[in-house]
């Protein structure tokens, strides 16, 4: 990662856009849904390294995006403007959220499953949850380390509203908007160096829900509004003839409207 911005799009919804995000989306997502079979070991547990190193196959971004799951069209509408308009790939977040429900589910039905009681063993689905979680964090970091840009979507639904303290309900948020601050940033052309040589080579009644908060510090994103990104827009040519480096004059691009406000 070079760089992290925090986007405020009030007002802003790149709606005819979405379609074209949607295909980006779904074609991640097909490629994220790999079979449980693919994991099993001889002695039927699961290979958690293979299961990590397969939740995001061959999937190249040069953005990270990271929101709530209610903002799911808003970004995926975000990624068909950044793709359509730049040629820019984006990876997002939710790509992968509905498939670890999926796996969990399928994991706690194989090994969690208490037939004579008709219900799930509470130990066991602690522990096969904080697997399938700790391996989705850790991928979710690690594909956050390879992307030039991290995209923050600040919206009512992702940040807790009229609070003083910058808060969020999202345990991913928190954990990806404080990776963000942990990992160590590359030089931008030590970055653009590395891209290239690797291109080279159940049912029941709740009576209650369980809100959790974490104190969010985005004090070290960069602040973009609508109003950047239309001006980001104005400033890149509308030309489908590109040099092989037009993603990264692109970004530069987006970096000089920033610099210059």
């Amino acid at each position: 990662m070079y760089i992290g911005f925090e986007l405020n799009l009030l007002g802003t919804s790149f709606s005819d856009y979405y379609e074209s995000g949607k295909r980006l989306f779904d074609r991640d997502k097909t490629s994220i849904k790999l079979e449980l079979d693919k994991y099993l070991l001889p002695n039927g547990s699961l290979d958690g390294s293979k299961m990590q190193e397969n939740w995001f196959p061959q999937i190249e971004a040069n953005i990270f995006i990271s929101h709530s799951h209610l903002d799911e069209i808003l970004a995926i509408s975000l990624a068909g403007w950044l793709h359509t308009k730049f040629g820019l790939k984006v990876f997002i977040d939710s790509c992968v959220w509905g498939y670890a429900n999926t796996l969990i589910k399928s994991i706690d039905n194989e090994y969690c499953w208490n037939p004579s009681r008709e219900t799930y063993n509470y130990e066991k689905r602690n522990n096969s949850t904080s697997h399938v979680h700790i391996m989705l964090s850790t991928a979710l970091n690690m594909m956050i380390d390879k992307t030039e840009c991290i995209f923050f979507l600040n919206t009512p639904n992702s940040i807790t509203p009229n609070d003083v303290v910058t808060r969020t309900k999202s345990p991913w948020i928190y954990s990806e908007i404080a990776t963000t601050k942990l990992i160590q940033k590359k030089e931008l052309n030590d970055y653009r160096l590395q891209r290239a040589l690797e291109s080279f080579s159940a049912g029941g009644s709740v009576k209650k829900c369980l809100f959790v908060e974490y104190i969010l510090d985005t004090s070290h994103l960069i602040k973009v509004s609508n109003i950047d990104l239309i001006l980001w827009g104005q400033n890149w040519p509308h030309s489908t003839a590109y040099s092989p480096d037009y993603k990264s004059f692109a970004l530069d691009k987006l970096y000089q409207v920033i610099s210059n406000k």
